[in-house]
């Protein structure tokens, strides 16, 4: 059963939820096996490694159960307005130096100001006129018109996680939807900018919550997906969920795989918590591309050591 699934994937036919859910549970060495040979004919093997800076940080209205930034949680989160371009530019430029190809500038709160907008904009244009980088943007539910600016600027991709499931999505954010995240992404794409998108998993959500989170950013016709592991914040409203089991992880990494056979599976926050051995296994289910140093709130990886870990799995290093 399994090999003809990964049959039809190798082919790019569409797997239903039902042939999403039995992937899900093959024996797990099987699964990452045939996840590796969907990653090996169908994914690049150049693996993407992109940075991120806070570049506005805290006192968002937002009410994501697990963010840090949400102002309606006690997380002692820093506080701060956007960041001056000399602080971002050599953000940027060490992230250069050390190999990475894009730079994300991300924003708290639910979207960017008119004025913040035009601020982003001159700030990128100061990056891409002395650096090297593919920028990209995660600054809230822009609009179309906002979009346009920013890619005019030299902005290339637009960042916006649909976190969860739609089903499963209300249970952890109340002051928007994944419609809103939907229109936002597809104003974006209208605007000529590059789509990156995906979720966070351990949340409390289903198997079943995240293969319909992988087939939404598959309809989406998603080229980069982030796959974060919930690491619960104190004095959030997710502080004490229980970890997802690193087996769990793998499978939910190798079903994105099945789903979206040419995409980027981004490892990104979270990841720092799993075994050696599990990581290595996430690389060969399908993960081919990371946010190397810290995330927004939280410690990163270790990137001198998952380098050696991405070369050992085959890959080549932007």
């Amino acid at each position: 059963m399994l090999n003809r699934l990964k049959e039809k994937a190798l082919e790019n036919i569409k797997l239903s939820r039902d042939e999403l859910l039995e992937v899900a549970a093959a024996p797990l060495t099987e699964l990452i096996d045939a996840a590796a040979d969907i990653t090996a004919h169908c994914a690049s093997r150049r693996f993407n490694l992109c940075a991120i800076i806070n570049a506005k940080s805290g006192r968002c209205s937002e009410n994501c159960r697990w963010c840090a930034q949400s102002r309606h949680y006690p997380t002692h989160a820093a506080t701060y307005p956007l960041l001056p371009l000399q602080t971002v530019l050599q953000s940027a430029l060490n992230a250069q130096a050390h190999g990475i190809s894009r730079f994300s500038i991300v924003t708290s709160g639910r979207k960017l100001s008119p004025r913040e907008v035009r601020e982003v904009a001159d700030l990128v244009r100061e990056l891409k006129s002395r650096t090297e980088l593919e920028i990209c943007i995660s600054a809230g539910l822009l609009t179309e018109k906002e979009f346009s600016l920013l890619a005019q600027a030299g902005v290339a991709r637009c960042h916006c996680n649909l976190e969860a499931s739609e089903r499963f999505f209300p249970q952890v954010c109340s002051s928007h939807s994944t419609q809103d995240k939907i229109r936002s992404l597809q104003a974006a794409k209208r605007a000529g900018l590059e789509l990156c998108s995906g979720g966070i998993i351990g949340m409390g959500e289903t198997r079943e919550d995240r293969i319909d989170l992988a087939m939404t950013l598959r309809k989406l016709d998603i080229p980069s997906i982030p796959i974060n592991i919930l690491e619960p914040i104190a004095g959030t409203p997710l502080a004490d969920t229980p970890p997802l089991p690193e087996e769990e992880i793998l499978r939910t990494i190798a079903v994105f795989r099945f789903a979206n056979p040419k995409a980027f599976l981004r490892f990104a926050g979270g990841r720092r918590r799993l075994s050696e051995s599990a990581t290595r296994l996430a690389l060969k289910a399908g993960i081919n591309s990371a946010i190397a140093g810290d995330m927004l709130t939280t410690e990163g990886a270790d990137p001198i050591r998952e380098r050696g870990w991405i070369k050992d799995g085959g890959y080549q290093l932007d």
